[in-house]
């Protein structure tokens, strides 16, 4: 999570020390300093668990999708978790989870699992990071399933007044955008998928905002008027309703060009890749708008564009 690599370039510059850093965000920080090689004091090292370093070992074979060795490791550090001498109830639940997430005791038990370990997690760290990440593996189980449903009333609870981090929040919105476009209630996906943006956005989860941005867009782009309501007006005006519906209203110009502003730059930083069709919907839009400085932004990397469809339309 980004609040993770925020703590350690604080640590690292001596904004903050150890001492100040919560409980529950250890383990994290040396998972991140291990697994994604990001500098910090080794003396975070220090405080870990023998178990909790064997912990995230599993994490790295899980990353190398070394699952054999991960079931077998897995195995071993639940029984260690359970043990009198290294009883850790947080370890349980994250190899429980990963467990459930591996299927290796068929999917009814990871469905189980993974409800237990929400439940779990919000009787001893409710609204946490991890209570999240519980929380959305379990409705994703749900949607896999084809349970939508569930899912959608699993993402209810992972609400503003409910505290948790806007990464989860974030997260949570962009799978119930995701939901709700398949159920063709594109007003609500649109909502959704907004509010995920600005959460993401809020976040400095710059990959995360992108996906956000072009799936609102692809919606938002099958109608663009000049008087719609504004997205952030429709979301402040939205009501509860008892089920989802086909839904639509047409996106407003001023949203579009707010989006496309914040991304073509993003996006222009390498125009590579034989389908670039994130940047195809740029040049739709921008005909669309009758917006030629989107179309020079990306007609300037031409050299290194080479996907022949984005070639074509710039040079129509």
């Amino acid at each position: 999570m980004n609040d993770i690599k925020l703590l350690l370039e604080k640590l690292n510059l001596g904004v903050i020390e150890i001492s100040d850093l919560p409980k529950d965000s250890i383990f994290l920080i040396a998972s991140s300093m291990i697994l994604e090689n990001i500098p910090g004091p080794d003396e975070i090292l220090t405080l870990l668990t023998p178990l909790q370093r064997d912990l995230i070992g599993l994490q790295g074979l899980l990353m190398e999708g070394d699952i054999a060795n991960a079931s077998v490791t897995s195995s071993e550090l639940l029984e260690r978790s359970r043990s009198g001498e290294e009883r850790d109830l947080e370890c349980e639940v994250r190899i429980r989870m990963e467990r459930a997430l591996l299927a290796l005791e068929g999917q009814e038990v990871s469905g189980a699992e993974l409800r237990w370990c929400a439940e779990r997690l919000n009787a001893i760290s409710p609204h946490s990071a991890l209570h999240g990440i519980a929380m959305l593996n379990q409705a994703t189980w749900h949607s896999n399933r084809g349970e939508v449903m569930m899912a959608l009333a699993v993402h209810a609870d992972i609400t503003k007044e409910s505290g948790f981090p806007n990464e989860i929040r974030g997260l949570s919105r962009l799978e119930v955008g995701r939901i709700l476009l398949s159920m063709e209630d594109l007003d609500s996906a649109m909502r959704h998928l907004w509010t995920a943006r600005h959460l993401f956005l809020e976040s400095n989860m710059e990959a995360e905002s992108l996906v956000a941005s072009l799936e609102w867009l692809d919606i938002a782009l099958e109608e663009v008027v000049d008087d719609a309501p504004r997205m952030d007006v429709r979301i402040e005006n939205a009501q509860p309703r008892s089920s989802p519906g086909s839904s639509w209203i047409p996106s407003n110009k001023l949203d579009v060009v707010e989006l496309i502003e914040n991304i073509i730059p993003i996006l222009s930083r390498d125009v590579s890749g034989t389908e670039r069709n994130d940047l195809g919907m740029i040049i739709d839009a921008a005909i669309m708008l009758n917006n030629q400085n989107w179309i020079e932004t990306i007609s300037t990397k031409k050299d290194k564009i080479q996907d022949e469809r984005l070639l074509e339309a710039l040079q129509s």
